[in-house]
């Protein structure tokens, strides 16, 4: 039977502790690859709505990146992202739509807010997994900090959510 270390191509990650360094590792680097994604959504946007919510969006994901670096520091380790290549898809995913859509739309809105929805549930998918991890392991100061990452993660999911069918995806509708 195939370890979980081989199943996520971490031949590195020996133990549940590797593994959650790892993972810590790889949203770090997300969250930092999200911060410049952020802003350029917000250049392509078309509401203000929108673009205020990706505007809070960005100063959320800043106060993720000191809670990682809280987190690393708990562990006595330095702070250090290793590319995450699922994020790295994602956005490139979220660069695609903007270049597909066009500007000034309301069509290019709902896909924009798909695909910030698709990196919320990815992160909302990892912070849950490293909250676990974290209270297992007994890093309680760590899975106190990804919890408050793991909140504003859904809480954003949400938002993406009641923009979307408030009017965003209707309007994008009769386009």
């Amino acid at each position: 039977m195939a370890s979980l270390a081989s199943l996520f191509q971490m031949d590195k990650a020996e133990g549940l502790s590797e593994l959650f360094v790892a993972q810590l590792k790889d949203i770090y680097w997300a969250e930092n690859k999200l911060t410049t994604a952020l802003t350029e959504m917000e250049t392509a946007a078309t509401t203000d709505e929108l673009k205020g919510g990706l505007r809070t969006h960005l100063a959320e994901t800043e106060g993720q990146i000191q809670r990682l670096n809280q987190v690393f520091s708990s562990l006595g380790l330095e702070a250090e992202g290793v590319k995450c290549q699922a994020m790295a898809g994602l956005v490139d995913e979220g660069e695609d739509i903007v270049a597909e859509t066009q500007s000034g739309t309301l069509t290019r809105d709902a896909g924009i807010i798909a695909a910030c929805q698709k990196v919320e549930h990815y992160e909302i998918a990892s912070y849950g997994t490293l909250v676990a991890w974290a209270k297992i392991l007994g890093y309680e100061e760590a899975a106190r900090l990804l919890h408050a990452n793991l909140q504003e993660e859904e809480a954003t999911d949400h938002k993406l959510t009641m923009l979307a069918e408030s009017f965003v995806n209707a309007t994008a509708t009769a386009e």
